[in-house]
């Protein structure tokens, strides 16, 4: 079993020590545990897509990775990658029009929760800094997930990661979602097309992302836009 710790630092807003470890299966209470307290105060619990001990064990018996970070034994936040089934009908390799050699080579950022009483640290944003820079890179090439519209922290972490919007569909049970992914080998050249388009124009980001565009940043102002670029 893996224990090793991987990060140690304080909190920015409190300065509690915390430290950083591999979760194995014998964390799956703490994290269960952690789910339903961030579902509780969440106001809207249906924006969670929880998972299951079945689906956090089947992460952790060589299907992926999770950290958690802990202050003493407590654990405050966790984050997962996954590893998807080849033959998921699904999978976000064939939204981004990879061979079934290339989705191989991807890997899910999964779920991510964060204490409540621990909010604003930033935390999630640091674990998936931390989950990148563990990736295998010689196995893996792209990283990929979803996101519902209109979810702005969780857009502006994967973004913040170096993820970028690659689509916009409808996905598992006909929930419209972005779909965002990294190519860890990828050279980003200069941009030579730039477009700016209001989150709920559905339809125009649609066409640029059939274009070639890719969704790189979120504008709030009174209203919410992405920003599209063309390379």
């Amino acid at each position: 079993m893996n224990h090793k710790i991987i990060a140690e630092g304080k909190l920015p807003k409190s300065k509690q020590s915390f430290y950083v470890r591999f979760l194995t299966v014998d964390d799956i209470p703490q994290i269960l545990e952690l789910q339903q307290i961030v579902e509780q105060a969440m106001e809207v619990p249906t924006a969670l897509q929880s998972l299951s001990y079945e689906e956090y064990r089947h992460i952790l018996t060589g299907n992926g990775s999770m950290i958690g970070i802990f202050i003493t034994n407590k654990m405050i936040a966790f984050r997962a990658m996954l590893i998807p089934n080849i033959d998921e009908h699904e999978h976000l390799g064939i939204d981004a029009g990879l061979s079934k050699e290339e989705r191989l080579k991807m890997i899910y950022s999964e779920i991510s929760n964060v204490h409540p009483d621990f909010r604003g640290n930033r935390l999630q944003t640091y674990m998936g800094e931390l989950l990148f820079t563990e990736v295998d890179k010689e196995r893996f090439q792209y990283v990929a997930t979803t996101v519902a519209p209109f979810n702005i922290p969780s857009i502006k972490d994967k973004i913040a990661l170096g993820m970028e919007i690659i689509a916009l569909k409808k996905k598992y049970n006909g929930k419209l979602r972005y779909i965002l992914l990294r190519d860890f080998t990828r050279e980003f050249n200069t941009t030579i097309k730039k477009k700016i388009v209001r989150m709920m124009d559905y339809e125009t980001q649609k066409k640029l992302l059939e274009e070639g565009y890719r969704g790189v940043s979120i504008q709030i102002d009174n209203d919410t836009y992405v920003h599209y670029k063309k390379n």
